[in-house]
């Protein structure tokens, strides 16, 4: 897993220690065991990373108008109960833009206003509940309403 993974051992003699994965990837979720030798003893202990990730297709960038969809997966094990978009911090709610897809989310008319924050929290039967954000940019036309553009002979447009 090297060069994504460092050891932190900064608080070692206070008796702390601890992995970092950075950036952490689906594949690496599953359990890790840490030993620690000190003073002829052996201190273990098993964390299990669980991941989940948010993917686009097709692949960013997002263009205005044309559809996309947004997908949230888990390592959790639980069956899956409920799958919630937020889209900077508000609840999407189904309708004729947003349509939900075996807890994907569809965009059939994506706008420059449905770029930003998108998160999705899934619910599982154990009730675990998980969430992951993904910052959504969207290619497309950001200017006036109207389209015209005046600019006096002889001068410059932008």
């Amino acid at each position: 897993m090297r060069p994504r993974v460092s050891v932190q051992d900064s608080a070692f003699r206070n008796g702390i220690f601890s992995l970092r994965i950075d950036p952490v990837r689906s594949e690496d979720a599953g359990l890790y065991e840490a030993q620690v030798a000190h003073n002829m003893e052996v201190h273990s202990c098993q964390v299990e990373l669980g991941v989940i990730t948010v993917t686009v297709s097709p692949p960013s960038p997002v263009v205005e108008n044309e559809p996309f969809l947004l997908s949230c997966n888990s390592s959790h094990r639980a069956r899956l109960v409920e799958t919630r978009w937020f889209h900077n911090k508000q609840l999407v709610p189904t309708s004729r833009t947003f349509c939900s897809l075996h807890g994907a989310l569809c965009i059939l008319h994506p706008a420059m206003s449905d770029a930003g924050s998108w998160s999705c929290e899934l619910r599982y039967s154990d009730n675990e509940i998980v969430s992951a954000t993904y910052n959504l940019q969207i290619l497309g036309f950001d200017g006036p309403t109207n389209p015209v553009v005046y600019a006096a002979a002889g001068s410059a447009a932008d």
